[in-house]
């Protein structure tokens, strides 16, 4: 199985920071795709951001000049980097990784259990 361990959510004042940390572990052949997306009290999970193999990324508008994605291969794992923070921010995180365990199975999408980051004074 693949496992995802996520860290770094918390309690933080509007303006600041926060690193969310994303760690896969388990059987993985290889990875593809690794995101973050988000889902606040009543409302759909959305995108937050994506970064493929190769290190193209892609950002929600609501978050583009503010958070940055990255990962490091050699550990599997990916980074939000989060700035400016918003009360609007305030939402369970959640990675996700784009794998596969073996070379002879298609890409599965996992995921981790969530992290709560709540923006407040």
């Amino acid at each position: 199985q693949v496992q995802l361990v996520e860290s770094g959510g918390g309690l933080v004042q509007p303006g600041g920071s926060l690193r969310l940390s994303c760690a896969a572990s388990g059987s993985i052949f290889s990875i593809n795709a690794m995101g973050w997306y988000r889902q606040a009290p009543g409302k759909e999970r959305e995108l937050v951001a994506r970064i493929t193999s190769l290190g193209s990324t892609n950002y929600a508008d609501s978050v583009k000049d503010r958070f940055t994605i990255s990962r490091d291969n050699a550990k599997n794992t990916v980074y939000l980097q989060m700035n400016s923070l918003k009360s609007e921010d305030t939402a369970v995180y959640y990675c996700n990784v784009v794998a596969r365990r073996f070379i002879s199975v298609p890409f599965s999408d996992y995921w981790g259990q969530g992290t709560q980051v709540t923006v407040s004074s």
